[in-house]
């Protein structure tokens, strides 16, 4: 049994344990869930990061087409976590609270979990930083009493406003400053360690499949009836 993995900057290659039940494969496109489903047969599908706007996404559809296969399929930390919120009723596995997060309506936004970043061959390093990290590391700094709640508030709004190819504490931290922040308390503390809440979700769901390997992994049975409409026959032979 082996499970195939969809993942780029959320969980780089040095940060993936070394499994040969785990096959890697970069973030998802559209049509690529139906590839490994109807050419690889794996036991389990995971998917945490994947392309958009330069290519389209990940469509619903094949993911409820590989469910329908019998495969179970996971989702967290990015665009899986964004799918598993919208697709959990029908037995998408979510895992982290970025996935609560969505699937509680406390984030709606896809932009919440967008960067920039390179390319594989180095990487994937992450150019800019995403919204989800920004809140969580805040959460914390607030708990620690860095920070208190009107100057995470602000610094929130700040990043929120930006377009997710310009988003950083570089930038967030030079527009704050004077307004929201009266020392370099904060600065320092994010050195010190910010949260990639991104990456810890994406951890915590390759864990998760993991221990479901080891488990075994009996065929997925569906609650619905997958209708094989004509939209979706053209979209197959397309891919």
């Amino acid at each position: 049994m082996k499970a195939i993995i969809f993942a780029g900057p959320s969980l780089p290659p040095a940060f993936r344990p070394d499994d040969p039940a785990l096959e890697w494969r970069p973030p998802v496109k559209q049509g690529e869930v139906y590839e490994a489903a109807a050419l690889s047969r794996p036991a389990i599908i995971g998917i945490i990061d994947g392309y958009f706007e330069v290519t389209p996404t990940v469509w619903h559809k094949e993911i409820l087409w590989a469910m329908a296969r019998g495969i179970h399929v996971y989702g967290a930390a990015s665009i899986g976590a964004l799918r598993a919120a919208e697709l959990h009723t029908f037995g998408m596995k979510g895992i982290g609270r970025i996935f609560e997060a969505y699937r509680d309506s406390i984030l709606t936004d896809d932009d919440e979990v967008a960067v920039l970043h390179g390319p594989e061959e180095l990487g994937y390093p992450a150019l800019t930083e995403a919204m989800v990290n920004i809140r969580a590391t805040l959460d914390k700094a607030v708990s620690e009493g860095v920070i208190d709640g009107r100057a995470a508030a602000g610094l929130t709004e700040l990043g929120k406003s930006l377009f997710y190819k310009r988003r950083s504490w570089d930038v967030v931290l030079r527009l704050a400053a004077g307004r929201y922040l009266s020392s370099l308390d904060f600065a320092a503390q994010l050195h010190a360690g910010c949260i990639d809440q991104k990456r810890a979700d994406a951890a915590e769901m390759i864990a998760t499949i993991r221990t479901h390997l080891v488990a075994g992994v009996p065929s997925f049975a569906v609650s619905y009836r997958f209708h094989d409409t004509g939209y979706h026959k053209a979209a197959t032979r397309r891919m």
